[in-house]
């Protein structure tokens, strides 16, 4: 959803971390310090390699047989010299393709090489490990919410609650799964466990649908020659609590959505998570179909992830996340920990996410988060420690971020709470705030939610070298411009139309109950998935035949369509059947119109 689309790149080679908060490696999910690096800013760089993603266009029979797409990957390490095989199809569609083992990237350039060069494959890249980032459990004395009510840095949220509270809503959190908490427990529906590695899951059976938090700790060097030792860090139930533990029940914290309901969707394990498992969760979790794996009961209308690592977005998560948000899922993802430019990470760098920077308590930017021109807004994230002490020290407990947790070390032991640290703990509180719109006005898109979050934001109180966004997220500001603004009608179309070679196809939205002509500034939200959109022509079609053309043949290969267009179409009559007509004028390329809508 960020104004400017990036083309996607290709091949990427990251892993993946929690975004809370001690400095190790790769990938990250956002939490306390910065993301965890084994082996420093090169470590990514020097992961080893076990699987690749690969994409195939449409038009390849690789791209629907698993049979063809099995022979395609035992020819082509064959040639490389390597003993690959499919393994599996994601939900987004792309192939996961085995090594055999963990080799050095290097080595795995060669298999790549050989997909790269064969003009039926889209994309196709190495798939990364992610992991939590979050800090060592914070000292045990209780701190005030300060996150949430505090005029100089908190959030504005406790007169947001007169308004809404989060019924009603869903809010998945794609991160280490959950660990029993009474604080939660009321508020959570069934989740799933992703993890494909038993190993790295501690469950012995891979994935199913107990998405319990077996803990991610893990001994010295078993993550990478240089990984340190760490304990467990329950990350996902410190992040669920932000979001919504209940409140008015006596005891622990207040939830910002305390009557919304989060779905635990468990990614990280021991050494983090793949990227193949990521976008699967993504896809379930927002309503899409997975194979092997059960249709989900209560698709969720806002997916927080508080992971990353470093590198430039890739086409797995951002096939994944257009997909979520054609379904009417807002994303919402933190920046990472490292001090640095946001848009070297990824999924901070994809498009169509809320990406979220931290801020401390005395309003200036947590000297941990990330930032730069890509950030849309930040949120409370905390400081325990100040930039000069020693990383894993807390000095400021009281000036971290407060949630539900769990005093185990390694396998669960009482539940409790504690502060962390981290864009791990900003991007719930963005969450949270999503979650209350989608329970004030449910025809919310997900442009319009970040739209909404990131206009009425306020400037920080104190400074953001680099940039934040559009300043600190304002729950009770936000939330008064959504109930206050009158409702701006949208009309949608889910159904998906396949887009065949040398083909024009049609998908229609019949209005109704609009009052006069469209306006001036008509919204059409397109997202179209095609291996080649430079072959395609998008018009908009107006009830009487008018058209009005929306891209002209533009982008490249696995160069998907998802934007909003700004129409003049104040001269047509709003009510009437609009047509999004898409022509492709080209041999070997084809996709389908995924889903499209108009605001008025």
């Amino acid at each position: 959803m960020h104004a400017t689309r990036r083309r996607l790149i290709s091949v990427v080679a990251i892993s993946v971390t929690l975004l809370a908060g001690t400095a190790t490696a790769s990938v990250a999910v956002a939490a306390d310090f910065p993301a965890p690096a084994p082996a420093g800013a090169g470590a990514a760089a020097a992961a080893p390699v076990e699987n690749l993603i690969v994409g195939y266009k449409a038009s390849a029979s690789e791209a629907s047989s698993n049979t063809a797409a099995a022979d395609d990957a035992a020819a082509k390490s064959k040639k490389a010299g390597k003993k690959a095989k499919f393994d599996r199809r994601l939900g987004t569609g792309a192939a996961l393709v085995n090594l055999g083992q963990a080799v050095a990237p290097a080595d795995a350039a060669d298999v790549i090489a050989q997909f790269r060069a064969d003009p039926d494959v889209a994309y196709v890249e190495p798939d990364s490990r992610a992991y939590a980032l979050a800090a060592t459990p914070d000292d045990t004395d209780y701190a005030k919410q300060w996150d949430l009510f505090e005029p100089t840095a908190g959030m504005n949220v406790p007169a947001a609650w007169d308004k809404t509270t989060g019924s009603g809503v869903t809010v998945a959190v794609i991160d280490t799964g959950s660990v029993a908490h009474s604080d939660l427990a009321a508020n959570t529906v069934a989740g799933y466990d992703f993890i494909t590695s038993s190993t790295a899951a501690r469950d012995g059976n891979g994935r199913d649908n107990n998405p319990a938090d077996q803990g991610d700790w893990s001994a010295a060097g078993e993550c990478s020659a240089t990984s340190k030792a760490s304990d467990s860090s329950w990350h996902g139930t410190h992040v669920a609590g932000t979001i919504a533990a209940a409140t008015g029940n006596s005891k622990g914290i207040a939830g910002i959505a305390y009557n919304a309901r989060i779905q635990p969707v468990r990614v990280l394990g021991k050494c983090g998570g793949a990227t193949s498992d990521i976008v699967d969760a993504i896809t379930w979790a927002s309503g899409g179909t997975v194979p092997g794996v059960p249709a989900n009961a209560t698709p969720a209308k806002v997916i927080n992830m508080s992971l990353g690592g470093s590198g430039a977005c890739g086409t797995s998560y951002q096939n994944a996340i257009n997909a979520a948000v054609g379904r009417g899922t807002t994303v919402v993802v933190a920046a990472g920990n490292s001090n640095a430019d946001a848009a070297g990470f990824s999924p901070a760098s994809c498009n169509n996410v809320i990406n979220v920077a931290a801020s401390n308590r005395t309003g200036d930017r947590s000297f941990y988060s990330n930032y730069g021109s890509i950030i849309d807004v930040a949120a409370p994230g905390g400081e325990t420690r100040r930039a000069t002490d020693t990383p894993g020290t807390v000095t400021t407990p009281e000036n971290g971020i407060l949630s539900t947790l769990n005093a185990g070390t390694t396998t669960p032991g009482a539940e409790n709470y504690k502060p962390y640290q981290g864009t791990s703990m900003a991007a719930p509180h963005v969450a949270g705030l999503a979650a209350l719109l989608v329970a004030a006005k449910p025809t919310l898109t997900p442009a319009q939610i970040e739209s909404a979050i990131k206009t009425n934001a306020r400037p920080l109180a104190g400074t953001c070298t680099g940039g934040c966004g559009t300043g600190l997220a304002d729950a009770t500001a936000t939330v008064n411009a959504v109930a206050t603004t009158p409702t701006t009608p949208t009309f949608q179309n889910t159904t998906d139309v396949a887009i065949g070679d040398n083909t024009t196809v049609e998908s229609p939205i019949t209005v109704t109950g609009v009052t006069g002509n469209a306006p001036a500034t008509l919204k059409a939200g397109v997202t179209i998935a095609h291996t080649y959109t430079g072959d395609l022509k998008v018009d908009l079609v107006a009830p009487d035949g008018s058209v009005y053309t929306l891209h002209n043949r533009t982008g490249g290969s696995a160069d998907n369509i998802s934007q909003t267009y700004t129409v003049n179409a104040s001269t047509e009559a709003a009510n009437g059947t609009w047509k999004l007509r898409v022509n492709d004028n080209a041999n070997g390329d084809t996709g389908k119109i995924d889903a499209w809508n108009l605001t008025f």
